[in-house]
C-alpha cells in the first residue's frame, strides 16, 4: 500500500514539475500537492521521493550583496516593502538581456503587496518610453485612487522630466531610494532573479522578438496566475489578490 501511494505521488510530482516549467523545489511541490490538489502529504515525504528519483528545481546562486550608502531624502519607502493592501506601493526597474540580433529590454512594475507584475514594457532600447509605457500599462490596469507610490533607482529613464510629469498626471507619488544600494528595491531584484533564472537563462535566444514573447507569455501566462510565492503563503499573486477581495466583501 505504501508503495503504490509512493509511486502515485511521485507521478503527480513528476506533473507538477512539468507544469512549473521545471522550476519548483519540494516545497513548491508540495505547496501544489496540498493547496492546489487537496493532497494529504507531508513535506518530507515529498523531499525524499523527489531526491530518490533525481527530480529538484532550478536554484539560485547566491551573490554578494552591497551594504553601502543612506537613503536618500527623496527616499518615501526605506526599505519598507511590507504592505497590507494592493496598490499602496509599486516598486519599478529594467533588466536587459541578449539575442543573437542584439539586447533586449523589459521595464516591469510590481505591487509589494501580491509580487504581481502590474504593468510592463519589452522593447530593444532603454529609454524613458520604455518606463513611461510600462507605467501606463499599470494605471491603466489597476486605476490607482491617487496615494500609490512608485518606487525606483536613480536610473536616468526614471529621473527624466517626461517620467516626472507622466507620474504626477497618473496622481502617483514618486520615490527614489539609495544610489547602488541593491537591498534598496530587493523586492523587484528577487523578481528579475527568478525570470532570469526561469526564462531568460534556459537557452539562447534567436531574434527579439523570440524573446519579447517568451517575456510576454512567462508574466502573464505564468508568474501571475500560477507561480506559488512563499511570502505570500504559497499562493499565486493573482490567487492573493482574489484572496484578499473575498475577506474585503465578508466584512
Amino acid at each position: 500500500m505504501r508503495q503504490q501511494r509512493n509511486d502515485d505521488l511521485l507521478k503527480q510530482i513528476r506533473e507538477v514539475q512539468v507544469e512549473s516549467r521545471g522550476s519548483y523545489g519540494s516545497p513548491r511541490v508540495h505547496a501544489e500537492l496540498t493547496l492546489g490538489r487537496g493532497e494529504v502529504v507531508n513535506h518530507k515525504r515529498v523531499e525524499r521521493l523527489m531526491r530518490e528519483a533525481g527530480i529538484q528545481g532550478i536554484h539560485r546562486r547566491r551573490g554578494r550583496k552591497n551594504l553601502v550608502n543612506a537613503a536618500t531624502e527623496e527616499d518615501l519607502v526605506k526599505r519598507a516593502f511590507t504592505v497590507d493592501a494592493p496598490d499602496v506601493l509599486w516598486v519599478t526597474d529594467i533588466t536587459e538581456h541578449p539575442t543573437r540580433e542584439g539586447k533586449l529590454y523589459c521595464a516591469a512594475i510590481l505591487d509589494c503587496f501580491s509580487r504581481r507584475i502590474i504593468g510592463h514594457s519589452i522593447g530593444p532600447r532603454q529609454n524613458t518610453e520604455l518606463v513611461v509605457d510600462a507605467m501606463a500599462a499599470a494605471v491603466t490596469r489597476r486605476q490607482p485612487a491617487g496615494s500609490t507610490i512608485l518606487h525606483s533607482d536613480h536610473g536616468t529613464q526614471f529621473t527624466s522630466w517626461t517620467f516626472g510629469k507622466r507620474l504626477r498626471d497618473a496622481g502617483l507619488l514618486g520615490s527614489m531610494g539609495t544610489v547602488g544600494d541593491c537591498y534598496d528595491n530587493a523586492m523587484i531584484e528577487s523578481f528579475w532573479g527568478t525570470m532570469q533564472l526561469e526564462l531568460l537563462d534556459t537557452k539562447i535566444w534567436e531574434t527579439r522578438a523570440e524573446l519579447a514573447a517568451a517575456q510576454f507569455e512567462w508574466i502573464e501566462c505564468w508568474y501571475n496566475p500560477f507561480r506559488r510565492h512563499s511570502s505570500i503563503g504559497m499562493l499565486s499573486p493573482v490567487a492573493y489578490e482574489e484572496q484578499y477581495r473575498t475577506a474585503l466583501r465578508a466584512t
